[in-house]
């Protein structure tokens, strides 16, 4: 990771298990001075992984990156701080491993909605057969979304 000029130190490993496809987490953050980096990856199943810019003043703001996850691709996605994150699953079981940057603070944590019209994620399903928790469900739009975030931070 130094190597591609990421000089980040992980603090705390995540292993999430959801059981049904169409499980959508997201899109979650945590605010400075909690920010979180991570380094996600699948460990059974597969899952379209997603990031989102909102870091105040970025010319990619709002603008979204999704990558097929999976144990046979093998394939990982680094989320800088400043960065919404979120996941769909794709299969049953699947599990979603990442480590983090930072300590998981309940007082910084907070959510946009993963199906805002001003992001536009194509998440390939309709939105009648997801499956969202109630912290998800409830989540904001970016339009009513202030950013603790601002590029000279990240």
């Amino acid at each position: 990771m130094a190597e591609a000029g990421l000089d980040v130190d992980f603090v705390q490993d995540n292993h999430s298990l959801s059981e049904h496809a169409g499980t959508i987490r997201g899109l979650h953050f945590q605010a400075p001075p909690h920010a979180q980096a991570k380094l996600v990856r699948c460990g059974r199943g597969a899952l379209f992984d997603v990031a989102v810019d909102v870091r105040r003043g970025s010319p990619t703001y709002g603008h979204w990156v999704g990558v097929e996850l999976s144990f046979e691709n093998g394939r990982q996605l680094f989320v800088p701080e400043g960065f919404l994150h979120g996941f769909m699953t794709r299969a049953p079981m699947t599990e979603i491993i990442y480590k983090c940057s930072d300590y998981y603070a309940p007082d910084c944590d907070g959510a946009v909605r993963f199906d805002d019209p001003d992001i536009g994620i194509d998440w390939g399903v309709d939105r009648a057969d997801v499956i969202l928790s109630d912290k998800d469900a409830r989540a904001q739009n970016l339009s009513g979304f202030q950013s603790p975030f601002t590029i000279e931070e990240t």
